[in-house]
C-alpha cells in the first residue's frame, strides 16, 4: 500500500512512545476511586479509618472534604461535590497513596453507607417517562416531517414495518482512561488520555477557577478512544483535585471494570422502520422512529434517525427521536454515534424491502438514489454511492449471488450488502508552519493522534503545499499550548486541522517564494480558519460507502462466522492511502464486532452493566475477521476543504452490521432484528 508510514510507528513498537500513565514526575503518588454500589440514592456516611490506618495512604477524599469545584457544564464532572448518587459506579470517594497497590487496597477498604432509593433502569417501549427532546446529538432536530407519510403508507403496494434493537455498547479502547496531574503554584499540568487537549484545558480551568493559560493539557500519544475520550471524564478532574490536596503529582489510571459506568457508552435503541413502496421498490414513504435512553445527570440522544434524512429519495418522510431519563450511566459518543445503530435498522429494512419486491438489494438502492439531499433539498457536494455499490459488487462477485444462500455440508453460506454514510464535519483551527535553516519544516497545531496517523497526514498536507519530501516535515501536536485545534472526533480531525495547516503552509510558501535564505531562527507563517470553515455549507456534504459481507452459519449449533467483508467508499481525496486503509479496515472490523459479538446487559436488580471486562464483553479478534478488504473510488470534493478530503474514521463501521445481518438472512432465511446476532436467535431456526 502506497503512502508514507506512520512517523511515530517506531516509537510505538519499541515502547518509547509515552502515554498519560507513563509519566513519572518526582514524588508522584497514586489515586484509586471508589465507585457507588447503589443505582440511586445518597451517601449517608463514609468510613475511611481502615484505609487511613496504612501509613502509605495520604488521604481519602469524599464529598465532605474534597475541594469545591465551580459549576460544571457537564454534570458527570462534578465529582465528589454532592452526596447524591445518580447511577451505580458513580465515584463517591478517592484514595491517594504512595504506591498503586496501597491506593487500590485503601479504596477497597473504604466503607460507604447509602440511603438507597428505588431505581429505574429497564428501557421499555411503553415506559411512562418517554418524552420528545428538542434535539438529538449533534444539534439535529429531534423530529423531521416531510410530505404526508400516512397517505403514502395507505397507498403503498408494498410495505415493510419492522422493529430493530441494539444493546448498550462500550468503546473499550486498548488504553484505559488515565491522567497524571501536578500543580506548580497556581499552574496545573495534566497528561491525559484524551481526544482533545483544548477541551481538557478549558474544562479544568473553569472547574478550578483558573485562566486557560494556567492549565497545560498534554495528550502526546493516545491508545484509542472511539469517542469515549472525546470529552473530559471524571478521572482527569479527580487527578487534578487529588494533586492539589496532597501537594504532589498524582497518577490515576481507571481499572477497565470501571469504564462501563464513567466514560460514556452507546445507549440502547429500539427502532421502528416503515417503508412504503411501489412494486418496483421505489420508496414513496419512509419513517424511522427511535426510542433510546439517557441518564438523569444529562441528556444525550443518539441521533439514529438522522441518516434516513440523507440516504434515499422519498416524497414523504417522518423521522423522530424519543428518550427516557433513567438511573443509568450517562451515554455519550461511540464511533459513528447515530449513524452506526441507525443504519443497521434502515439498511436491514431496505433488505427486507428488496426481498418483498423481488428486486436485487444493490439495484433497489440504485433505484432510490436522490438527486438532492432529501430533507434539506441541498445539492450534494459530491455523492458517489452508486459507484461504491457497483464497484463493490464487481469486486465482491455479487453477480454470482442467487436469491438464497447455499449449503456446504452443515454450513449455510450467505451474502449481504448495506450502504453507509457519514457527514462531513469541520471545525475551526489554527496552525503554524516553520521553515528551519537546515531545510526542514515544523508543523505546529493542537491536533491529537489517537492511533489514526494524524501526525503523518498533517506532514503530508504541508509537504505537498511546500513541494518538499514528507520526511523533511515534522509535526508537533497534542499540547494545549500549541495553536488551537479541536477534538479528534466526528471524523473531523484531518479536515479541520489540515485546513489550517494547508493555509499556513500556503502562506509560508509565498514568503519563501520571495527569495533569500531562511534565517537562523527560522521563518514562520500562521493561519486561522474561523472565517473559512463556513465555506461550502450551501451543499450537503457527506461521505458514502457500501459494505458487502459473506457469512457461514452452522445449521446444528447456530454459530455465525464471518468469511469475507469488503467495503468501497467515496470519502473525498485520500491523502495517505496507507493510514486511510487502516482506518477503514478498523471501522469495518468494529462493525462486524457490533453485529456478531458485542453486547452489554443492564442488570435490573443492581442497576449495573453486567459485562465490565474483555472476558465478558466480547470484541472481535483476528480469528473473527479472516478476510477484510477496503477500497475507495476516486473523488475530489472542492466544496469541503482545500484538500478535497472527507473524514474516514467512522464511515467504515456504518452499514457493516446491516451487511452482516442481511448475509445471515440470505444464508438461513431467518431475519434477525436484534444485535448481536448469536446462537439464541438462530438455534432451532436454521434447519438443524
Amino acid at each position: 500500500m502506497s503512502g508514507p508510514e506512520r512517523v511515530e510507528g517506531r516509537d510505538k513498537v519499541t515502547g518509547s512512545a509515552r502515554y498519560a500513565d507513563d509519566r513519572r514526575p518526582p514524588g508522584c503518588v497514586y489515586a484509586c476511586p471508589v465507585p457507588a454500589t447503589v443505582a440511586r440514592g445518597a451517601v449517608t456516611a463514609v468510613d475511611g479509618a481502615a484505609a487511613l490506618a496504612d501509613p502509605q495512604v495520604l488521604t481519602v477524599l469524599t464529598h465532605l472534604d474534597a475541594p469545591r469545584l465551580a459549576h460544571a457544564d457537564d454534570p458527570t464532572l462534578a465529582v465528589l461535590q454532592s452526596a447524591r448518587v445518580a447511577h451505580r459506579g458513580q465515584y463517591v470517594a478517592l484514595a491517594v497513596a504512595t504506591t498503586l497497590e496501597a491506593a487500590e487496597q485503601a479504596a477497597a477498604a473504604v466503607r460507604v453507607t447509602y440511603a438507597a432509593e428505588p431505581h429505574d433502569v429497564v428501557l421499555t417501549e411503553g415506559h411512562p417517562g418517554v418524552y420528545a427532546p428538542e434535539q438529538a446529538n449533534g444539534g439535529h432536530p429531534a423530529d423531521r416531517v416531510r410530505g404526508d407519510f400516512d397517505a403514502a403508507w395507505a397507498a403503498a403496494e408494498v410495505r415493510v414495518d419492522a422493529t430493530y434493537r441494539t444493546p448498550p455498547l462500550h468503546n473499550h479502547p486498548m488504553e484505559p482512561h488515565a491522567a497524571t496531574a501536578w500543580w506548580e503554584g497556581d499552574r496545573l499540568t495534566v497528561h491525559d488520555s484524551s481526544q482533545g487537549t483544548a477541551e481538557v484545558q478549558r474544562v479544568l480551568a473553569a472547574l478550578f477557577g483558573l485562566g486557560r493559560s494556567q492549565v497545560l493539557a498534554v495528550s502526546e500519544h493516545v491508545g484509542g478512544g472511539f469517542g469515549c475520550k472525546g470529552t473530559p471524564r471524571p478521572h482527569v478532574v479527580l487527578a487534578a483535585m487529588a494533586a492539589r490536596v496532597v501537594g504532589r503529582p498524582v497518577r490515576l489510571a481507571l481499572p477497565r471494570a470501571h469504564l462501563a459506568a464513567v466514560v460514556g457508552h452507546r445507549a440502547p435503541t429500539v427502532q421502528r422502520v416503515r417503508l412504503a413502496a411501489g412494486g418496483d421498490g421505489r420508496i414513496a414513504g419512509l419513517a424511522q422512529e427511535i426510542l433510546t435512553r439517557c441518564s438523569t445527570l444529562k441528556e444525550f440522544v443518539e441521533q439514529a434517525a438522522v441518516p434516513a434524512r440523507v440516504m434515499y429519495r422519498s416524497p414523504a418522510s417522518r423521522t423522530t427521536h424519543r428518550v427516557v431519563r433513567q438511573d443509568v450511566p450517562a451515554p455519550s459518543w461511540m464511533r459513528a454515534p447515530g449513524e452506526a445503530p441507525g443504519m443497521f435498522a434502515l439498511e436491514s429494512a431496505m433488505d427486507e424491502l428488496a426481498l418483498a419486491c423481488d428486486v436485487d438489494p444493490v439495484e433497489l438502492r440504485l433505484r432510490n438514489e436522490p438527486g438532492t439531499e432529501p430533507d434539506s433539498g441541498l445539492p450534494f457536494s459530491s455523492r458517489h454511492l452508486a459507484e461504491c455499490l457497483r464497484e463493490g459488487a464487481r469486486r465482491f462477485g455479487w453477480e454470482r449471488r442467487g436469491p438464497a444462500g447455499h449449503a456446504e455440508g452443515r454450513l449455510l453460506i450467505g451474502t449481504g450488502v448495506a450502504a453507509s454514510t457519514y457527514p462531513v464535519l469541520i471545525g475551526p483551527a489554527s496552525a503554524e508552519v516553520r521553515a528551519d535553516a537546515d531545510g526542514t519544516f515544523v508543523v505546529r497545531v493542537n491536533a491529537t493522534d489517537i492511533g489514526t496517523g494524524a501526525r503523518t497526514v498533517l506532514a503530508v498536507i504541508a509537504a505537498e503545499v511546500l513541494a518538499v519530501p514528507v520526511d523533511r516535515v515534522r509535526a508537533e501536536i497534542g499540547r494545549s499550548d500549541l495553536p488551537y485545534g479541536g477534538v479528534a472526533g466526528g471524523s473531523s480531525g484531518t479536515s479541520s486541522w489540515g485546513w489550517a495547516v494547508h493555509a499556513a503552509a500556503s502562506a509560508l510558501a509565498r514568503r519563501l517564494a520571495e527569495g533569500g535564505p531562511v534565517p537562523a531562527e527560522g521563518l514562520s507563517a500562521g493561519a486561522d480558519t474561523r472565517e473559512l470553515v463556513g465555506q461550502g455549507t450551501e451543499y450537503a456534504r457527506h461521505a458514502f460507502g457500501a459494505q458487502f459481507a459473506e457469512v457461514q452459519v452452522d445449521r446444528d449449533t447456530g454459530e455465525v462466522r464471518l468469511r469475507r467483508l469488503l467495503g468501497v467508499f467515496a470519502a473525498g481525496r485520500i491523502l495517505n492511502p496507507r493510514t486511510a486503509r487502516s482506518q477503514l479496515l478498523g471501522g469495518m472490523v468494529m462493525g462486524a464486532s457490533m453485529a456478531l459479538l458485542e453486547e452489554s446487559a443492564m442488570d435490573p436488580e443492581f442497576g449495573d452493566h453486567a459485562e465490565r471486562d474483555l472476558a465478558a464483553y466480547h470484541v472481535a479478534v483476528n480469528a473473527d475477521v479472516p478476510d477484510v478488504q477496503a477500497y475507495w473510488v476516486e473523488e475530489h470534493d472542492p466544496h469541503v476543504s482545500p484538500m478535497g478530503s472527507k473524514g474516514i474514521g467512522e464511515i467504515g463501521i456504518v452499514g457493516t452490521a446491516a451487511a452482516v445481518a442481511n448475509a445471515v438472512h440470505h444464508a438461513t432465511g431467518v431475519r434477525v432484528r436484534e444485535l448481536p446476532i448469536g446462537v439464541r436467535a438462530l438455534l432451532g431456526r436454521t434447519g438443524g
